[in-house]
Formats: structure tokens, C-alpha cells, sequence
């Protein structure tokens, strides 16, 4: 069962259609897989009137970044490029992708150990978005977030420190939240972060000068 959702303010900046391209794709590949998000998502359409009382911290803080004004004010920088295919086949596994991705087209794989990374190409300056693919049995070091990360899982599963997650589920960390994922059956995610892991452990914090190249 999908535990993890986006907050209100980013449903309804969804519905609205207020969301960079990379966070619309998060979003909108969460609610591929809930119905409860989605039924929240039409019912905020069907409904212009209505408001929050107490804004979210997680969008003021994406809202306030100054980089926002750029995104959205650039169309060009919006426009969908050719068709991708709806599937990735990684090491013999097909995957499914969400509907948002067939539109955007991916880097290729860049791999290290049992991760491996493409970028989904969308042009947002210091936003990434990726597919990360981590094979069974693959972990991330402990690490932090100098900026936010979402996560939504595609297929498979993971856990760390603070639960198991399951395909559907949306994870949004910050500053705040320290872990290292890890999983015994293998996974495939979609991740957008505006800023480099700092990894907080053992030799792995030898990648932190430069995190800002392969994050």
C-alpha cells in the first residue's frame, strides 16, 4: 500500500498547473499509481475556489527559489521533444514507464557499481531529473540532501532508516532527512533534486567535491 503522497499545496499547484515540468512529471507519476491523489487532483479541477488555509513548507520552499521565475518563463524550455518509447529495458527487466516520460526524451545510462542513471532531459538549469535504477542487493551511502530530492518508485522496492516503500509511493526530502537506501529485489526510480547528495559516511564522502558532477 503507498504510504508516502505529495502534500496539498503540491496537488494543487498540480491541478492548477503551476508545477516545473520536473516536478509535474513526479507528481503526475504518482497518481499513474494512486487513486486517492488522483481523485484529490479532479476534485481540485473541478473546484477553482478552493485554498489552503496554511501553505506547505515543502512548496513555499520550492516556490521561493528564485530559479522558479526562469523555468516557467521560458516556454521553450517547456516544450515536449520527440516521443520516447514507453519502456527501458535494463539488464533483460522491461520496465513500464509513466505516461508523463513518453513525451521527454532520456540520456544514456550512466552506470557505477549496481546503479545506473539516465537524465531526463528537460532543461531546468539546476533541477535534475533521472532515472535511477539500483540492480538487487544495490545500496546508496548515508547520505544528505544540500537541497530537496523527490523520489517516486517506479517498480520494485527499497527501504532505509525510515521504512520500506513501495511503487507509487512519493518521497520528498531536504536538508533535514539523512539515509541510505537500499534494496533486496532491485528498483527503478524517478528522482528530481535541485542539489548534490553529501554523503556523511565511510569512503563514499570522498565524492562530495564532486557531487555537483553526477548528481
Amino acid at each position: 500500500m503507498i504510504k508516502h503522497h505529495p502534500s496539498q499545496s503540491l496537488l494543487l499547484a498540480f491541478s492548477r498547473g503551476q508545477l516545473p515540468a520536473s516536478l509535474s512529471i513526479a507528481v503526475s507519476a504518482h497518481t499513474d499509481n494512486c487513486s486517492e491523489c488522483m481523485h484529490q487532483v479532479l476534485a481540485l479541477q473541478e473546484s477553482s475556489a478552493l485554498f489552503l488555509d496554511e501553505p506547505d513548507t515543502e512548496f513555499e520552499q520550492w516556490h521561493d527559489m528564485s530559479m522558479i521565475d526562469a523555468i516557467t518563463s521560458d516556454e521553450s524550455e517547456m516544450l515536449a521533444t520527440k516521443s520516447q518509447a514507453s519502456s527501458v529495458n535494463i539488464k533483460g527487466t522491461e520496465y513500464t514507464l509513466p505516461k508523463s516520460l513518453s513525451s521527454v526524451q532520456l540520456s544514456s545510462w550512466m552506470k557505477l557499481g549496481k546503479l545506473a542513471r539516465a537524465k531526463v532531459d528537460l532543461n531546468e538549469g539546476e533541477v535534475h531529473a533521472n532515472l535511477l535504477h539500483i540492480e538487487s542487493g544495490g545500496t546508496i551511502p548515508q547520505h544528505t540532501h544540500k537541497g530537496f530530492e523527490v523520489t517516486v518508485l517506479l517498480a520494485g522496492e527499497f527501504h532505509d532508516e525510515n521504512g520500506s516503500y513501495v511503487p507509487g509511493d512519493f518521497i520528498w526530502l531536504n536538508e533535514s532527512n539523512t539515509h541510505s537506501p537500499q534494496t533486496t529485489e532491485g528498483c527503478l526510480c524517478l528522482t528530481v533534486a535541485n542539489d548534490a547528495l553529501h554523503f556523511t559516511q565511510g569512503l563514499s564522502m570522498a565524492l562530495n567535491p564532486i557531487g555537483k558532477l553526477i548528481y
